[in-house]
């Protein structure tokens, strides 16, 4: 296990929302006092993937909290480059934050984008997220093991978002730890893939359940495995990826960078709406059913958090040849 999984497990275990948070200031009531009525959230991904409904969920929640209409604006291409420069280049006044999730540390390393992750400023991380290899419900795979022997018969066909991406990562981990060399498609985003693996272009798909969730509860999909440390609490049945023969475990963050220069205040002001959102009851059963991991880190933390995943995941692409 690399340096990247046992930091992501131990973060995992993190007390829930809201504990440890004593010494903390009382949050403000937020509503009505936020100094913009319409926040953009920016992501990567397209309409239907996996931040695009991570983004929509929390904003139909927060909205109320916090006296402020939310847009998602799905700015694809370019493997989150492009929105990445679309945060990075916008006024710093709490108006747009980005959706920041492995991507944009990975689109950063393996390419030259205008702006990376470290012209973003880290405000607040809000979930760990579990990564699910699926695939459709009639396909002939009932095993993570019957899509490594397609594979190895050269005829192996996986799908993954972008190709700056965890999942493009997660199955190029896969196919090292299993010696097969599958074709690992990417796509701009999660909706486009799993309908790639519901028409049978693709054998499997890795995402998250939440991302899923629609097809899963309709049985047009299944999963074959988890990429966590040990089986999920809501996915019981479902084993890991190591369970199945190969040691690979990744996790996904989800948390909010803004433009460069993002004043403390604001900050402060999502860091409170955040870590009161997660303590809440009701929404806690909405992100556990989603199978969510509260994972609140306030700025400081979650600064010191993604210089560790990039370290980390530097280390792994120049060990393995990706990039000099």
């Amino acid at each position: 296990m690399t340096r990247t999984a046992a930091l992501l497990g131990i973060l995992g275990i993190l007390p829930a929302a809201g504990a440890g948070c004593a010494t903390e200031d009382a949050a403000p009531d937020a509503a009505g006092t936020y100094p913009h009525a319409v926040v953009t959230f920016v992501t990567h991904s397209s309409p239907g993937g996996g931040s695009d409904v991570f983004l929509r969920a929390m904003a139909s929640r927060l909205g109320p909290r916090m006296g402020v209409d939310f847009v998602v604006e799905n700015v694809t291409g370019g493997g989150g480059a492009r929105a990445m420069s679309r945060v990075a280049n916008a006024p710093p006044d709490g108006s747009i934050f980005y959706a920041a999730t492995p991507s944009f540390i990975f689109t950063s390393l393996l390419s030259r984008p205008a702006n990376t992750y470290a012209d973003l400023d880290p405000i607040v991380n809000v979930f760990l997220d579990q990564e699910v290899v699926y695939t459709r419900a009639e396909s002939p795979f009932e095993t993570l093991g019957d899509v490594i022997r397609k594979a190895r018969s050269g005829a192996g066909r996986w799908g993954a978002a972008s190709p700056g991406s965890l999942e493009r990562q997660a199955l190029e981990r896969l196919a090292r730890a299993a010696d097969v060399e599958a074709a690992i498609i990417s796509h701009d985003g999660g909706g486009d893939l799993i309908l790639n693996v519901l028409n049978g272009t693709l054998d499997i798909g890795v995402g998250e359940a939440q991302e899923i969730r629609g097809q899963l509860d309709t049985r047009r999909l299944r999963l074959l495995a988890v990429f966590s440390a040990a089986r999920l609490p809501g996915l019981p049945a479902v084993p890991t990826v190591a369970e199945s023969g190969y040691e690979v475990v990744v996790t996904k963050f989800r948390g909010l960078t803004g433009p460069p220069g993002t004043p403390p205040d604001i900050v402060r002001a999502w860091e409170h709406a955040v870590r009161d959102l997660l303590a809440d009851p009701e929404y806690r059963e909405v992100y556990s059913g989603a199978m969510l991991s509260a994972a609140y880190m306030p700025r400081a933390e979650f600064s010191v958090f993604l210089e560790a995943f990039a370290t980390d995941t530097e280390t792994f692409l120049r060990e393995s040849g990706v990039i000099d």
